[in-house]
C-alpha cells in the first residue's frame, strides 16, 4: 500500500465506457486517474458493448501513466460478474464498486476479483478496489468499509444519490454534504487510503467549482471526481503548492539529507527538531510541485 498512499490522485476523470472517442483519447488530458464507467453513464442496451470497448482499449491504448480505474455495475445487477472478470482479465488497476453500504460488499468484491486473477493468470493481489459511498447507510458504515480490505485504495463520495437518499438536493454552500464529507474523509485517513470528493456537474459555474475545490482541498481530500477534462487544470491549480510552501518543504528535505550524511536519526532545522508529520507534509508538497512542473526530480526550481 506504500506506493498507493504516495500516489497523487488530484483528479479522477469519469469516461463513459460506451463512448469510443472519449475512451480512446482519455489519456491525453493529464488526469491522475481515469475512471472508465460501465454503470450510470451506460444504458442497459449498451452494457455489453461498453464492457468490450473498455476491455479492448485497455489492451491497445497508451494512457500516459494515469491510474486506470473502472466503475463496474452494482453487485445486485446481472452485469456485475462479467464486468469484474473482463476488467481483471484486461489488467485494470482499480475496480470501483458503486453504492457500497457495508464492509461485506467490498469483501465480496475482493473474493470475485481474486477468483478472476487466478482464472486469468493475473498476480493475486495486483488488482485494487475502491468504494463509492452514495447513501446514509454507506456514510455511517464508512469506517468499516475503508478498513475492509488490504486492496482498498480509496473512498469516493457520490453526492447525487446521497442527497436523494437524505431527501434533499445540492446547494451552493454544500452544507448538505458536510457530515458525509467529513465521515468519508476521516474514515479514509484512519484506514490510510485516499478520499475523493464528488463531481461538480455545472460547467457554467466556474466560480462555484473553484469554491468547492478550494474547500475540499482545505478539508484534506486527495482530489475530486470529474466529469469534464476542462476541470483537470482547474483542480490542479488549487492543489498547486505556493512558492513559500515549496521553499519550506525544500528546507525540510535538505535537513533530512544532512541528517543522513551525518548518520543521525534526528532531523533538525534552524536549531529545532523536525518531527515525522512535518517530513510527510514536506514530501507531499514536493510531489505536488513536481506534478505541477514547478520543480524537477531533484527539487530544483524549473525556469519558465
Amino acid at each position: 500500500m506504500a506506493e498507493n498512499s504516495e500516489r497523487l490522485r488530484r483528479t479522477m476523470m469519469f469516461v463513459p465506457g460506451n463512448n469510443p472517442a472519449m475512451v480512446k483519447d482519455a489519456g491525453i488530458y493529464g488526469a491522475d486517474s481515469i475512471m472508465f464507467d460501465l454503470e450510470d453513464s451506460v444504458s442497459l442496451a449498451e452494457k455489453d458493448a461498453a464492457r468490450v470497448l473498455v476491455y479492448e482499449s485497455l489492451q491497445t491504448q497508451d494512457y500516459e501513466g494515469a491510474e486506470l480505474v473502472v466503475r463496474v455495475n452494482g453487485i445486485d445487477t446481472p452485469y456485475y460478474h462479467n464486468d469484474v472478470r473482463a476488467m481483471v482479465k484486461a489488467g485494470i488497476e482499480v475496480v470501483r464498486l458503486p453504492k457500497v453500504e457495508s464492509a461485506k460488499m467490498i469483501q465480496d468484491l475482493v473474493k470475485d476479483v481474486e477468483a478472476a486473477e487466478k482464472e486469468f493468470g493475473r498476480e493475486v493481489g495486483s488488482t485494487h478496489v475502491m468504494a463509492a459511498i452514495e447513501s446514509a447507510k454507506g456514510v455511517l458504515n464508512a469506517p468499516a468499509i475503508a478498513a475492509s480490505s488490504d486492496r482498498m485504495i480509496g473512498l469516493a463520495l457520490s453526492a447525487e444519490d446521497y442527497t436523494t437518499d437524505m431527501k434533499t438536493h445540492r446547494y451552493p454552500d454544500g452544507a448538505e454534504l458536510e457530515f458525509a464529507r467529513n465521515m468519508v474523509l476521516h474514515s479514509a485517513r484512519a484506514a490510510g487510503i485516499a478520499a475523493f470528493d464528488t463531481v461538480f456537474t455545472n460547467m457554467d459555474d466556474t466560480d462555484g467549482f473553484y469554491r468547492e475545490t478550494r474547500y475540499i482541498h482545505q478539508l484534506g481530500f486527495d482530489g475530486k471526481s470529474l466529469v469534464n477534462p476542462r476541470q483537470i487544470k482547474m483542480v490542479n491549480s488549487v492543489y498547486e503548492p505556493t512558492a513559500k510552501e515549496i521553499a519550506n518543504a525544500r528546507n525540510v528535505i535538505n535537513a533530512i539529507k544532512e541528517a543522513k550524511l551525518k548518520g543521525s536519526g534526528v532531523i533538525s532545522m534552524n536549531g529545532q527538531m523536525v518531527d515525522r508529520p512535518v517530513v510527510m507534509r514536506a514530501q507531499r508538497v514536493m510531489r505536488l510541485a513536481q506534478a505541477s512542473h514547478l520543480v524537477d526530480e531533484e527539487g530544483n526550481d524549473i525556469e519558465e
